[in-house]
């Protein structure tokens, strides 16, 4: 009995360590409602399980995978998620494994072949757009987090791939997002792969603004053209189909010839909520307008099922988190009493499998202010000094106060979020040694600015 405890004693404190340095920010977004009901350790728990159930942290080199259904192969879909969730949870030691993994399985084009057998086999050749869509903003975030000085240069590499994005991924001439970067394009997409506000991030961050604002026009054209064409209900796009919104004639191997809301559409309300509460913009309300329609005419959330046919009737009967969570995102534009719901019933709907458990966190991320804007107002790492020979802080990380040595006499010290959102200001009186209280502050990262001195820390 004694070694049993001892056992589980010892397990305990290497998951407790594995995870000690998991933060979320629980931010606000500048557009939508956010829920009032959030409670931190909601987030961390299903982290966790989540980490615990499909994270596989055996491979060489430092790699880690994401487990898919089938355990024994890996998606670079799953691959890209873990990055989301790794880098907004601040697990650098996941974070980087998972990269690390992404990187040993590129194709000639710079992408993940798509399907990965144990840790080293090649079993699905060339890319899935939607990994790197994800990949590039895990990237920025990992970069605003985790600072590119180290082993990593995470900005570089999120350049490097929005640009092999742009090269292999976007049909030329046409701006429509291709499903890989060795087929589709105007003949065959996936409205489920769209994600307007990575494009506008994409744009600011590499400075190719018009390039990415024409994808995003594409897309909504494309959505807009699917529901019409298709006579949709509300906002059911299907799986796959055509720039003019057609069905496509090369999925027949998708269920339903890709003419459904299925698994793959399901993602579309969260992919465009995303786009609403980073951006605010009209086309991304027009359309989670509709969403709330549709779970307004079959009774309200807990009644969303698993999958519908463009008219809107069922294809299953039982409830899926892949579906839930995703229309409880795009009811952030909607009333407070409605958006509570929304977080109350993803949080409640669990799952045992792969993609349900990996999105159902996705969308508690995104509900909580856990899936922010990684470019809307952040202070570059690269302009963060992180103890200067003659300006420190400390402790850090810190409980409840910050000591500040050696800054200018008078001026002035602010201390903002990962947002750039100035959270409190104070005077410096004293030179050699002034404390800041820092003890009403959430948990989370900070920045402090104070002239030229900029400088990273962390709330406990």
């Amino acid at each position: 009995m004694k070694k049993i405890t001892l056992l589980c004693l010892l397990s305990f404190v290497a998951i407790f360590s594995q995870n000690s340095n998991i933060l979320f920010e629980n931010t606000t977004y500048s557009f939508g409602n956010m829920p009032t009901n959030v409670q931190t350790s909601d987030l961390r728990d299903a982290y966790i399980q989540w980490k615990n159930a499909f994270v596989d942290t055996n491979c060489t080199n430092g790699r880690a995978r994401v487990k898919f259904d089938d355990p024994n192969f890996t998606v670079s879909e799953g691959i890209a998620y873990g990055m989301l969730l790794s880098a907004y949870a601040n697990d650098k030691e996941l974070f980087d494994g998972l990269w690390k993994f992404y990187q040993s399985h590129t194709n000639s084009n710079g992408v993940m072949n798509w399907k990965i057998k144990g840790c080293d086999t090649v079993d699905g050749q060339n890319g899935a757009t939607d990994a790197e869509l994800d990949a590039a903003i895990a990237l920025i975030v990992a970069g605003n987090r985790f600072g590119n000085s180290g082993g990593i240069n995470y900005h570089q590499d999120a350049k490097d791939l929005i640009a092999i994005m742009k090269q292999h991924e976007i049909e030329a001439n046409t701006y429509v997002l291709k499903p890989g970067d060795a087929w589709g394009g105007s003949n065959n997409t996936n409205p489920s792969y769209f994600a307007p506000g990575y494009f506008r991030v994409y744009g600011e961050f590499t400075n190719d603004v018009q390039f990415w604002d024409n994808v995003t026009t594409k897309t909504y054209e494309i959505l807009n053209a699917n529901l019409t064409v298709n006579n949709a209900v509300e906002c059911l796009v299907s799986d796959w189909c055509k720039a003019d919104g057609s069905y496509s004639d090369i999925v027949p191997w998708a269920f339903n010839s890709g003419k459904s809301f299925y698994y793959d559409a399901a993602r579309t309300p969260w992919r465009i909520a995303t786009d609403f509460i980073w951006y605010g913009k009209t086309e991304a309300s027009n359309y989670l307008k509709k969403c709330e329609n549709f779970v307004g005419s079959v009774g309200g959330l807990d009644n969303i099922t698993a999958g519908y046919n463009q008219d809107g009737s069922k294809i299953h009967t039982f409830k899926d988190p892949t579906y839930t969570g995703s229309f409880a995102s795009s009811l952030m534009n909607s009333g407070q009493t409605t958006v509570d719901n929304a977080y109350a019933t993803t949080k409640n709907l669990t799952s045992t499998a792969y993609f349900a458990t990996t999105l159902r966190v996705i969308y508690m991320f995104t509900l909580s202010g856990n899936f922010f804007n990684p470019v809307s107002g952040v202070l570059s790492n690269e302009e963060i000094v992180q103890q200067q020979k003659d300006v420190i802080i400390y402790p850090n990380p810190t409980t409840n106060e910050l000591r500040l040595v050696n800054f200018e006499l008078g001026k002035k010290v602010k201390i903002y979020n990962t947002l750039g959102k100035e959270i409190m200001t104070t005077d410096v009186k004293n030179s050699n040694m002034e404390l800041v209280d820092v003890s009403n502050l959430p948990t989370g990262i900070y920045f402090i600015n104070s002239g030229k001195v900029k400088i990273k820390f962390i709330k406990k």
